[in-house]
């Protein structure tokens, strides 16, 4: 039997984002030599200034962060969402979503995605089973680098050569690693674009996530915990179609604050938005398998699903969570954990959750986006519905707090 050489990991995973970072710590705590690789440095990854955005952290999510031992970081930084408010343009008719339907927790929390970056960082560096490789990309991938089958061989930009028998793409909907595996993708470009920023306003928003349907697309103001100044803040994921955002993005700063308000309402007092403004582009990208010989997809290199109802980071939690149950199992059951018997199992239990969650999203997308009669009334009669049906709402409500895989 050969003895390699190169640096030997249980897994390496590729990329650095949110959903590489928790998979990388939860398989570190769960006993395994990981090997972390990213182009960018820590200090990039954690900059205020990287996008802008934040996420919304499903009452599941903080279950899987409580577990791996994070979330005791991210607490103090974390707006608890209390209720959540869905209306449809000028409707009256609304569904209220309370927390205290269902218990006494939040619903979930509101972060800045920087903050996630940098504490969940924090955390990594105090992994003695982790090895970094920041400032480093992957230029080749054989999922068969030892010529046995038995294990898989990462070359660096840096000339590092490093294997394991199982590598984790976690490097976005642009995924090299699952184009050097021949992965293909199924996309579709909404035309769409989500305008991001901070906005301040006079008055409490206690808790309350609004998602409003407009005829642009979702205009969703989350709850963020006041500043050091005290000032109340919200994150606003705002869609328009790709032509007006593009307007708006370059009209100066009092116009563009009027255009936002008209949009908040002011039932939270003036709005302003002293920060800077982002903007994405808004697309859904799945691929086509979630596997390759000794690779697994992870986050939004598996899948990037509209931002409506705020559920991707929350569903490539639950792809984190599969995957480190499906290799510590094998691990202590003597098997490998990068064979294609692990892989396959692992991938049979999320493509459920990934295509109804994708469906959802896109599904919800259209139907609020027409304004054709027929459908605009009986969407509004379908919201007023569920609003008055206690049993179904919070069957709603389980889902969307990640307490129930959808389409259950």
């Amino acid at each position: 039997m050969s003895i390699s050489k190169f640096p030997h990991h249980d897994v390496a995973v590729v990329g650095a984002g949110l959903a590489g970072l928790t998979l990388a710590l939860a398989l570190a705590r769960s006993g395994m030599h990981i090997a972390l690789i990213e182009r960018q440095s820590p200090d990039q990854l954690a900059a205020v200034e990287v996008d802008g955005r934040t996420t919304a952290l499903a009452a599941s999510a903080r279950v899987v962060l409580e577990d791996i031992g994070v979330w005791h970081r991210l607490e103090p930084y974390g707006g608890p969402i209390l209720d959540i408010r869905v209306t449809d343009r000028a409707s009256p008719l609304h569904i209220h979503f309370a927390h205290a339907a269902v218990g006494d927790d939040p619903m979930g929390h509101i972060v800045e995605n920087h903050i996630l970056r940098r504490e969940l960082l924090a955390a990594l560096a105090a992994e003695p089973t982790l090895t970094a490789y920041w400032q480093q990309s992957v230029t080749a991938f054989d999922g068969a680098g030892d010529g046995s089958g038995a294990t898989a061989t990462l070359t660096l930009d840096s000339g590092t050569i490093i294997q394991a028998p199982l590598v984790a793409a976690a490097d976005g909907r642009g995924s090299a690693l699952r184009r050097m595996a021949g992965i293909g993708v199924r996309a579709s470009d909404y035309h769409e674009t989500a305008i991001v920023c901070t906005a301040y306003h006079e008055h409490s928003h206690d808790g309350i996530a609004h998602e409003r349907f407009l005829s642009g697309g979702p205009f969703a103001i989350l709850p963020m915990l006041d500043n050091a100044a005290g000032q109340y803040r919200s994150s606003i994921v705002w869609t328009e179609n790709r032509s007006l955002a593009e307007h708006l993005l370059t009209v100066p700063k009092p116009r563009f604050e009027r255009e936002l308000a008209r949009r908040f309402g002011d039932f939270l007092g003036q709005v302003t938005v002293p920060g800077e403004v982002w903007s994405y582009p808004l697309s859904v990208v799945v691929a086509k398998r979630l596997t390759g010989p000794r690779l697994v997809l992870v986050g939004e290199a598996a899948h990037g699903m509209h931002p409506i109802a705020g559920q991707g980071f929350n569903v490539s939690m639950r792809d984190i969570v599969g995957l480190r149950d499906a290799v510590t199992g094998a691990s202590l059951a003597g098997q490998d954990h990068g064979s294609p018997m692990v892989l396959s199992a692992y991938a049979r239990k999320r493509w459920p959750d990934i295509w109804a969650m994708v469906a959802a999203t896109d599904g919800l997308n259209r139907l609020f986006r027409t304004d054709l009669p027929p459908v605009a009334l009986a969407r509004r009669l379908g919201l007023a519905s569920v609003n008055r049906l206690p049993l179904l709402k919070r069957q709603f409500q389980r889902h969307a707090m990640g307490m129930l895989p959808f389409g259950r």
